[in-house]
C-alpha cells in the first residue's frame, strides 16, 4: 500500500466541483480517485454531503472568506511584531561602527613609557 503523504485539506469549492462532475458524468468515481489521489470513502462522504445540499456555493464562499480572514489576522500579527522591533531599534542607542564618518578612538590603560632600549 502506498503512502498518500501528509494530511491535506480540500476546499469546499473543489469538493463541490468534483461532486458536480461526478453526478453529471463528466468523470467517474474511480477516475476522480486516481486523478486527484483521493480515497473512495472520502469521495463517497463528499457525494453524500452534496446530495444533502451541505456543499453549496455559499459554504464555499464562507470557506474562502474564513481563509482570507485567517491570512489577514496572521499578517496583522506580523505587522505588529515588525512595528515593535522597529520601535525598539529606534529607541536603542546606536553603537558607532568602523564605517562611521566620525573617527573614534578607544583608549584604555596608562600611556606607554618610552624605554631607552638599552642604549646609552
Amino acid at each position: 500500500m502506498k503512502s498518500r503523504g501528509p494530511y491535506r485539506r480540500h476546499s469546499t469549492r473543489f469538493k463541490l466541483q468534483l461532486c458536480q462532475d461526478i453526478r453529471s458524468g463528466v468523470i467517474g468515481r474511480r477516475d476522480a480517485q486516481h486523478t486527484y489521489n483521493v480515497s473512495a470513502n472520502l469521495i463517497q462522504l463528499w457525494l453524500t454531503q452534496f446530495d444533502r445540499g451541505e456543499l453549496n456555493d455559499e459554504e464555499a464562499e464562507a470557506s474562502v472568506i474564513a481563509e482570507y480572514e485567517a491570512r489577514i489576522a496572521a499578517l496583522e500579527r506580523k505587522v505588529g511584531q515588525l512595528t515593535m522591533e522597529l520601535d525598539l531599534a529606534k529607541k536603542t542607542p546606536r553603537q558607532p561602527t568602523a564605517g562611521d564618518s566620525d573617527r573614534s578612538f578607544i583608549v584604555t590603560g596608562s600611556r606607554p613609557v618610552p624605554s631607552d632600549g638599552g642604549v646609552k
